[in-house]
Parts: structure tokens; sequence; C-alpha cells
């Protein structure tokens, strides 16, 4: 299973990005999927999650600003929204298949103020 993403790079504070993760694999054959987070000198966070049925979940700090979906071309997606500096951080998506979790290279996202 190989995971892409792109979509990163730099942006102003308020701006929007989407982030793209292409995968492999039938990307619904995946039990769940998900986007980290990890800024420098922190730990990676879990940002948001969609699962095999499509329900999603998202971190406290994604709430109402970042949305997590995908589509049949095996890609999933996250839009973010009113982006705040401290949303800075290499951003990686995952996907569980059995019981291997499967990581992408990361795609960097920066933040100005």
């Amino acid at each position: 299973v190989q995971l892409v993403e792109s979509g990163g790079g730099l942006v102003q504070a308020g701006g929007s990005l989407r982030l793209s993760c292409a995968a492999s694999e039938n990307i619904f054959s995946f039990k769940v999927m998900g986007w980290y987070r990890q800024a420098p000198g922190k730990q990676r966070e879990l940002v948001a999650t969609i699962t095999a049925g499509g329900s999603t979940d998202y971190y406290d700090s994604a709430k109402g600003r970042f949305t997590i979906s995908r589509d049949r071309s095996n890609t999933m997606y996250l839009q973010m929204r009113d982006l705040k500096v401290e949303d800075t951080a290499v951003y990686f998506c995952s996907a569980a298949l059995g019981s291997i979790v499967y990581w992408g290279q990361g795609t960097q996202v920066t933040v100005s103020s």
C-alpha cells in the first residue's frame, strides 16, 4: 500500500488549503483512514478520521474548520479553512488495512501571520 500526500504549502492565516492523499489500493477497503500532523518539537497528533462506512471524527482544534472526505478516485482529502499559525505542521495520511497501518511521507503546511 502506498499513500502519497499533496496540496501542502504556504498560506496566510485565515486562508484555506485542501490536502489530498492518493492511495494505491481501493480506498474503501481500509478499515479507517486518517490525517495526522506533527509540528516541530511536538508529537504527532490526530486531526481527523474517516471509517470504511464513512463516519468521521475530528480532533478538537479541527472541529468546525477542517473536513475529511474521500472519493472513488482512491483519494482522501482534508479541506482546511480559517487556518491558524498553530496549524503549521507536516500533515500525514494514514490507512489501516487489517492490523497494519500505512503512512504517507507527509506534506508541509505553513501558516503565516
